[in-house]
């Protein structure tokens, strides 16, 4: 979730060797975050000491070439690594007539290029034995392949091939226009995509960030090889690409490749291509749609959460732990630590609730999604709503360790193959410009306790707007009005 890069230090023999390296670490690392505590985070408790396993891990090792795009790795060794391509484009860099352009590109990526026919590239992968993708956000676009450590210089020209010299033939993109439109129609049917669609699209009405990813069918049925150009011309430029690399990556060698691959892309957009896609301003408002086709309610209800880089979002993410996920088929629910998981499991209210925190540049989303049958919807909404709102005034330190505890193994869960650690690099040098090693999440992870906790949710959830959105029998579900009267309680 996160980035950073502090130097790495070498494990030493010695106890008293390995007490002064804790000791030179837990002071630059205080130095480095007190100085940088109003833009990523608290600065380390006092005396914090970083255990010695975090110390022993590699380091990323960061490089820029003259047009602005950096290169980063991890040599993590093996047998196999991945490299991508991280651009800071997504659909948020549309406007609503090219909306779904970014998405649209993803699809062409791999339909053929100056040199290589569609065909070329598909078995030149294979042959490799490798795993060639891409994916769209809101916020960022990502194509990567995953290879042998002998065939990283043929991934990066691979790469470089698809992003500089892709020739948009109009006969393919007419077929991925068919494509994408029965994509769009795939997701109508996926309960959870469509209901965080209409959540950003109520919450940030009227900005870019509230624009679906793949856009609206008119816009896709119109979107032409112009389209596409300008796009790449707007947005994958130097400054705005990180090539990331993870496993069995040395780092000289990834940048000279990078280097000759990617040095001729300009630094900046032409100054008619620039887009200033503006701050995302989050709006208090809900929407449903009723179909009682759909055997259960889905509904999101969010506050406008942190960005990226402000200094509590550590703690919003030791509250969304706390929250947790429950499954009304997990039979062992009712005895979880969490409340807002054991008292859906004891009232059976919902058939699933779980709380997400999703970060943007600029602003976030923090709150639960619920599946619950019609009847209880008011009750589940209640629930559920009644549990955030506890933060504000019980969140113990207890409470909040077994939270931190949470956070940090799913952090390592979540890093735990080259692919995963190659996205979090190129992630976080495009949210934070630096990666932040795993000693550093930790100490913010530890930096929280129960008065920051209560602080934060003061600020993010107490008497404060929310956005909600539904789909199913929303008969009984609770107005916009109800549920904003949920998000402070009255105290005497």
């Amino acid at each position: 979730t996160h980035s950073s890069r502090t130097s790495h230090t070498e494990m030493f023999a010695s106890k008293a060797a390995a007490q002064a390296v804790r000791s030179s670490v837990s002071l630059r690392s205080m130095t480095s975050l007190t100085g940088l505590q109003k833009t990523y985070g608290s600065p380390l408790p006092p005396g914090y000491q970083v255990d010695d396993a975090l110390l022993s891990q590699n380091p990323t090792k960061v490089s820029t070439l003259g047009n602005g795009l950096r290169v980063a790795s991890e040599n993590l060794g093996g047998e196999t690594a991945t490299v991508g391509v991280w651009i800071d484009a997504g659909s948020r860099y549309e406007t609503a007539e090219n909306n779904g352009t970014a998405h649209f590109l993803e699809h062409m990526a791999f339909k053929g290029t100056k040199t290589r026919s569609n065909q070329q590239i598909t078995q030149e992968i294979e042959n490799m034995g490798g795993h060639l993708n891409a994916y769209t956000s809101r916020e960022q676009t990502v194509y990567y392949a995953k290879v042998f450590k002998q065939d990283v210089p043929k991934a990066v020209d691979l790469l470089s091939d698809v992003l500089q010299n892709s020739v948009f033939d109009t006969s393919a993109i007419n077929v991925e226009r068919d494509v994408i439109l029965r994509e769009m129609q795939e997701i109508n049917d996926m309960p959870q995509e469509l209901i965080f669609d209409m959540l950003h699209d109520t919450a940030y009405q009227g900005s870019s960030l509230g624009r679906t990813i793949l856009g609206p069918a008119e816009n896709i049925r119109n979107i032409t090889r112009d389209s596409l150009v300008n796009y790449v011309k707007a947005n994958y430029v130097g400054k705005k690409i990180v090539v990331a690399g993870a496993g069995a990556v040395d780092h000289a060698q990834l940048s000279d490749l990078v280097q000759s691959k990617f040095s001729g892309l300009p630094a900046e957009p032409p100054a008619d291509a620039a887009f200033d896609y503006g701050a995302a301003k989050f709006v208090g408002s809900g929407i449903t749609t009723r179909d009682d086709d759909w055997p259960l309610i889905h509904c999101a209800i969010a506050f406008e959460g942190l960005p990226w880089t402000h200094p509590d979002v550590f703690a919003l993410m030791v509250m969304q732990s706390i929250l947790g996920q429950f499954e009304s088929s997990n039979a062992n629910a009712i005895h979880s630590g969490s409340r807002l998981v054991s008292r859906h499991a004891e009232e059976k209210l919902a058939e699933s609730v779980s709380a997400f925190n999703t970060c943007y540049t600029d602003t976030g989303l923090f709150g639960v999604y619920l599946t619950m049958p019609e009847g209880s919807a008011q009750d589940a909404v209640w629930l559920s709503m009644r549990e955030i709102v506890h933060f504000i005034h019980n969140a113990s330190d207890e409470y909040v360790e077994r939270g931190k505890n949470l956070l940090k193994a799913n952090l390592l869960f979540s890093l735990d193959n080259n692919a995963a650690i190659a996205e979090d690099i190129g992630r976080q040098l495009l949210t934070f410009g630096r990666r932040l090693t795993t000693a550093e999440m930790f100490a913010r992870i530890d930096a929280v306790d129960g008065a920051m906790v209560r602080r934060v949710a003061d600020e993010v959830i107490n008497d404060r707007e929310i956005a909600y959105s539904a789909k199913g029998p929303v008969n009984y579900l609770p107005d916009y009005n109800y549920i904003r009267r949920r998000t402070y309680l009255l105290r005497y």
